[in-house]
């Protein structure tokens, strides 16, 4: 089965293309290879950070219910204020 190609034109800085061309001609490739290689590499790192991002939000969502968990059973008469702090702190440096 044929790879099916959709022709686009890129411009290139001179630098971009003297770059592009000297890898391709170490590794024995054509540039239009190189440059779908570079390409294929962008895309998938969507991917890579996507699943980044899950992580990070996974590591923040277990730090804050531990945090909670500690101050409700060991500091429960120091939540609400730090409640309160966070909120303002929410305010003040993100707008929100």
């Amino acid at each position: 089965m044929a790879t099916s190609y959709r022709h686009y034109n890129v411009r290139l800085e001179r630098a971009q293309w003297d770059r592009l061309s000297v890898i391709a001609a170490e590794q024995k490739l054509s540039v239009a290879d190189v440059i779908r290689s570079a390409l294929n590499v962008f895309l998938s790192s969507s991917d890579v950070l996507t699943a980044s991002q899950r992580r990070l939000a996974r590591i923040s969502e277990f730090q804050q219910l531990v945090l909670d968990v500690i101050l409700r059973e060991q500091y429960p008469e120091l939540r609400d204020r730090l409640v309160a702090e966070t909120d303002k702190r929410l305010v003040q440096y993100h707008g929100a």
